[in-house]
């Protein structure tokens, strides 16, 4: 059985500017991420304190970090497929 690529791929017209997308949202999540570990490195009773409920700051930003790195990948996929989409003539790649 021989095992070939489903489509053919050709060209990507709009990988540098995907890669400058995917640049700029790694440097605004590494930019979040970095204060919270600052945060729990100088600030731990701060981390300590009651946010939401009964749930203290700490939990409530690492959630926060785990959501906002799933929506964070949904944007870029909208974003880069829209850019293939119009840089590479409207045909999937």
């Amino acid at each position: 059985m021989l095992h070939e690529p489903a489509v053919e791929i050709g060209a990507d017209y709009a990988s540098k500017k995907k890669t400058r997308l995917g640049i700029i949202l790694f440097t605004v999540y590494a930019s979040i991420y970095g204060l919270f570990v600052l945060l729990g490195l100088f600030y731990t009773d701060l981390l300590g304190l009651k946010a939401v409920g009964n749930v203290n700051l700490a939990v409530v930003y690492g959630i926060g970090l785990i959501l906002l790195a799933a929506i964070m990948g949904f944007i870029y996929s909208l974003i880069c497929s829209r850019m293939e989409d119009q840089m590479n003539g409207g045909t999937k790649v």
